[in-house]
């Protein structure tokens, strides 16, 4: 094998891996670009009891409120809405009957806010008003007493200190184990494999014969 041959082959399949490397670069930085602005989707985690509320997907953010009404009787009557509000300490929330799906209440299931509208009412115009301070901090859930099986169920979360879930999802760049993002790591290995398997293709090819200058050609 001469040692020319042995160079100028490594020689080329070193430019053709570092070409890959450089390609493959721009895509690793573009993903650590678009991954960045994960984990700003905070709600207030109100654990399973709303799973099975009516008209529950997420809390409405009304910090910015110091007043609130909440409908008794929405949907299909059956249901708070909006099921779940996050407000601020010294907002007055104000639950309204609709007149819909028979008598209803509003009482505290579990929380600082002790909240009780008294007896199942069946009316359009019956209202409950509860003052949120500092002393309700916190999460409180709460139901109607003859619907709560039925899915009735509703929940307030009081001050920016409350347990949070993030609903953005996971980022698109984790951490991995190896300190370095994932996507990354493996491009590096690929590049020192496609080098050695490189190599040793070319090596083979000098040693048994595959070059003019061992094969016996001029």
């Amino acid at each position: 094998m001469k040692r020319r041959d042995f160079m100028r082959a490594a020689g080329g399949a070193s430019v053709a891996a570092t070409a890959a490397a450089g390609a493959a670069q721009p895509a690793a930085a573009a993903e650590e670009g678009g991954g960045s602005g994960g984990g700003g989707n905070l709600e207030p985690d109100f654990g399973a009891y709303l799973d099975d509320a009516n008209l529950y997907e997420s809390a409405e953010d009304l910090r910015d409120q110091d007043e609130v009404t909440i409908s008794v009787g929405a949907g299909d009557g059956l249901a708070f809405d909006p099921a779940a509000v996050w407000i601020s300490p010294g907002t007055t929330v104000t639950w309204e009957w609709t007149g819909e799906g028979g008598a209803h209440n509003v009482v505290a299931n579990e929380g600082p806010a002790e909240l009780n509208s008294g007896d199942p009412v069946d009316s359009g115009s019956e209202t409950y008003e509860f003052e949120f301070t500092e002393d309700h901090a916190g999460i409180t859930t709460y139901y109607c007493n003859p619907h709560e099986t039925s899915g009735m169920k509703g929940g307030i979360a009081v001050g920016d200190d409350v347990p949070t879930i993030d609903t953005s999802g996971p980022s698109l760049k984790d951490p991995s184990h190896f300190g370095v993002d994932i996507h990354e790591h493996w491009v590096g290995v690929s590049v020192i494999l496609m080098i050695t398997v490189s190599l040793l293709f070319t090596f083979f090819m000098l040693k048994y014969g595959e070059s003019p200058h061992t094969s016996g050609g001029n």
